[in-house]
């Protein structure tokens, strides 16, 4: 069984017992979410496809803790211009363990 779920405008293949990590959750570390948003579900050859969620199915996660993401370097330099600029950004970010995936 696998469901396809929409987090912070990113998309997620998931099952059971996966870890993911999506943009970070107002939640606290420990405590159980539910995912509501699934595009699509699959059970033993069955699949249900959403448009564009589905009602009667649900995704429980919990959360194991909040982190940073890796560093990501933006740089834009214009030759001859003497003119250039560099930034960085880390996302924050959210590590989620699926536990089930329930269809009514």
């Amino acid at each position: 069984m696998y469901a396809v779920i929409e987090v912070g405008a990113k998309q997620y293949k998931v099952k059971k017992d996966d870890v993911i990590d999506v943009e970070r959750q107002d939640a606290q570390e420990g405590k159980e979410l539910s995912l509501t948003k699934v595009l699509l579900a699959a059970d033993e050859g069955k699949v249900v496809v959403g448009q564009p969620y589905l009602k009667d199915v649900k995704v429980k996660a919990l959360l194991l803790k909040h982190l940073r993401g890796e560093k990501i370097i933006s740089y834009k330099y214009r030759r001859r211009k003497s003119s250039h600029w560099k930034k960085g950004h880390r996302q924050e970010l959210s590590r989620l363990k699926i536990k089930e995936i329930e269809m009514s």
